[in-house]
């Protein structure tokens, strides 16, 4: 069974064909040479596909993205714009046009319209801010659309510039707040801005307030999750529904009128935890949409809800499945629900009867994204594919799971040339005896005779996965590229194997994934090839935790990296959002001390020996910079082996081609001084 799994990992839906010669060894360089797919649209009539595709200038250190037309029967594409600088494209209702959004004018991204019959797009908005989340409504007449207003504004765009301006000429710094929730990820939430729907007509171009009287917050990550009914008449959007200062968030499903008058009403007042992702039945009858259950749990799995909007009574379609779903929507005659879920260690694409029953997997390897009803007869269905040995690329599969087609290769001839190491997909006994699942991904030419050194990737969240994904930011096979062996073990708290699973470090973020880890070493170890002198832990964000928590309890390891990595924390209730760390420690600075401290890695600082690299970028809210000032100060205060790679222009993810470029460099580098 395993062997199978391995070759389906390989090959993983026929992604990668091996006829070529395989010579090149990965590099990070080559990496950021790939072309990447973004999200697609699927014409009304299932023919065709519309998608971006961003090219990097590494040098320049800047990225262009145009738009790209696939036939879906046959795979041919064609470029349809040339400025670099599209993104977000949408089917018009008839078919004949296509709605993006653009910063081609050189000013915040505008909508603009393209005729399939050809000619120039048309710039349809002129605001002073950027525009998000675009949508036809069902007649072809109007666009919705996101962006985010000063509501002093009053509908008055001119006088919304003039505000913006002064913000930008004032003299005065000074962030100001009471709020629980004052910064997120990135960006400051004290300057006023808060998002709202809109509406622009076509063909007068006039903008419409749809939510004239809201001031809050919808995805806080961008963008907005909503729909549009078929008639037209009602937009369902999910959107926090609590006031400041914001000490908790729920996200609940609005029914927004479309007329401009900002009725709207909370269908799901209800749930104190997050509902999401609304989407109207073909008939216009019901709304699906995701119920979450436990609102100190952002990893609690979504269960998909059917709203009858004649009744208004709810039906639970998979309480009783354990899977967390995503990205569904309905079959063209509305008796089908297709959705995403991960599973084991992928994400895989289901179908369930839309008045419920048992699952049916359709496509289970990789991870899939973005499935879309394609075809004469909506009997196919067309989703993004990525594995650990390619990145996304364009695929079609029937609602059967057969006839699986790849329809883009824009990145097949740079992978033939790679020499990529096997992956191997294993199990083994990790903490109190639980199965435990882990991706192997050898170094090119791997030899089981010979002794290797061993680097562990440990993932982020804790609630995540390293799964059957390529990943820009960590990558597997570059990690294994200069002769390392890579295991990638999903520990205790990670998703895709169950709610269970995902939970049950709740509370205890600590104990049962470094057990995890440390049974992968002995299983890795026992297998014979890895040299037990030359091992290295690596790991971001909670990984990152997980690495300082090594740090304090073992000194097994010859190297440890540690990127914008949790080290006290105390430190976290500094974080963007610190609402619900009681329920994730287990314990607050001001309750239960003695719980936070017991999995607080600073509190072992003793026991530190082992080198570490410290990765860091000044603008990541989530995870503030001063944790890696603090381990790397306590490091260097003990006489110990540490290097300090600071980003002041990034912020938890390294983003930008030279500096990523850069940190795998670094993280080479430090490998390299360890392990060889």
């Amino acid at each position: 069974m395993n062997k199978l799994k391995t070759l389906l990992t390989l090959i993983s839906a026929c992604a990668i064909i091996f006829s070529y010669a395989q010579t090149e060894i990965f590099t990070a360089e080559k990496m950021w040479q790939m072309e990447r797919i973004g999200a697609f649209d699927v014409s009304p009539d299932g023919k065709w596909a519309v998608f971006p595709v961003t090219e990097y200038d590494i040098e320049k250190n800047t990225s262009s993205s145009d738009l790209y037309l696939l036939n879906l029967e046959d795979g041919t594409t064609r470029q349809l714009t040339f400025s670099g600088r599209e993104g977000s494209p949408v089917w018009s209702p008839d078919g004949e046009r296509i709605a993006f959004v653009s910063r081609r004018h050189d000013g915040p991204g505008q909508i603009y319209i393209l005729s399939m019959k050809g000619g120039e797009a048309r710039k349809i908005t002129d605001l002073p801010v950027g525009v998000f989340s675009i949508k036809w409504f069902p007649t072809g007449d109007r666009i919705a659309f996101g962006a985010n207003i000063l509501p002093e504004y009053d509908g008055d765009f001119d006088k919304l510039k003039k505000l913006m301006d002064e913000k930008r000429e004032s003299k005065v710094t000074a962030k100001v707040t009471e709020n629980t929730m004052y910064r997120f990820w990135d960006r400051w939430l004290t300057d006023g801005y808060y998002p709202r729907l809109f509406s622009v007509d076509v063909n007068s171009k006039d903008v419409t307030d749809l939510m004239p009287n809201t001031v809050n917050y919808f995805n806080m990550m961008g963008g907005v999750s909503y729909d549009i009914s078929p008639d037209g008449n009602e937009i369902a959007v999910s959107m926090n529904s609590t006031e400041p200062p914001y000490d908790r968030l729920n996200h609940a499903i609005f029914l927004l009128a479309t007329d401009g008058s900002g009725t709207m009403r909370n269908i799901t007042a209800y749930n104190e935890a997050g509902d999401h992702n609304p989407v109207y039945s073909p008939d216009g009858n019901y709304i699906l949409y995701g119920k979450q259950n436990i609102y100190h749990f952002y990893a609690d799995k979504v269960e998909m809800v059917k709203y009858n909007r004649n009744n208004e009574s709810f039906t639970n379609l998979t309480s009783d499945i354990d899977l967390s779903c995503a990205n569904w929507i309905w079959s063209q005659d509305g008796r089908t629900i297709y959705f995403h879920a991960e599973h084991n260690a992928r994400n895989a694409i289901f179908s369930i009867p839309a008045n419920g029953g048992e699952p049916t997997k359709i496509f289970g390897e990789g991870t899939n994204g973005n499935v879309s009803i394609a075809g004469r007869r909506g009997r196919d269905l067309v989703f993004t594919h990525q594995n650990l040995n390619q990145p996304t690329e364009v695929y079609r599969i029937d609602n059967r799971g057969r006839n699986l087609t790849q329809l883009t290769g824009f990145n097949q001839e740079r992978l033939a040339n790679l020499n990529f190491g096997r992956v191997e997909d294993v199990t083994y006994k990790g903490a109190d005896g639980a199965d435990v699942q882990m991706f192997i991904v050898y170094p090119p030419d791997f030899d089981s005779n010979k002794k290797y050194p061993l680097v562990h990737m440990i993932h982020g969240g804790p609630h995540g996965t390293f799964g059957d994904f390529w990943h820009y930011r960590w990558n597997a096979h570059l990690f294994a590229a200069p002769g390392y062996v890579v295991a990638m073990s999903n520990f205790h708290g990670s998703t895709s194997f169950g709610q269970d699973f995902a939970i049950s470090i709740h509370g205890e973020h600590a104990n049962k994934p470094f057990r995890d880890i440390m049974k992968a070493t002995d299983f890795m170890i026992e297998r014979g090839y890895i040299d037990k002198n030359r091992m290295a832990a690596t790991g971001g964000s909670y990984g990152g935790y997980m690495v300082s928590w090594i740090a304090g309890h073992t000194d097994r390891f010859a190297a440890l990296v540690n990127h914008a990595g949790v080290y006290d924390l105390h430190l976290q209730f500094a974080s963007d959002y610190a609402g619900n760390r009681a329920y994730q420690y287990g314990g607050t600075p001001w309750e239960n001390f003695d719980i936070l401290n017991s999995q607080n890695p600073s509190q072992f600082a003793h026991n530190f020996k082992t080198p570490m690299l410290i990765i860091h970028g000044q603008l990541d809210y989530r995870v503030p910079v001063a944790h890696a000032f603090l381990v790397y100060g306590i490091y260097k205060g003990m006489g110990l082996d540490a290097r300090l790679v600071y980003f002041p222009d990034e912020n938890h993810w390294i983003l930008t081609p030279q500096n990523s470029i850069y940190w795998y460099e670094e993280l080479h580098n430090w490998l390299e001084r360890y392990l060889k």
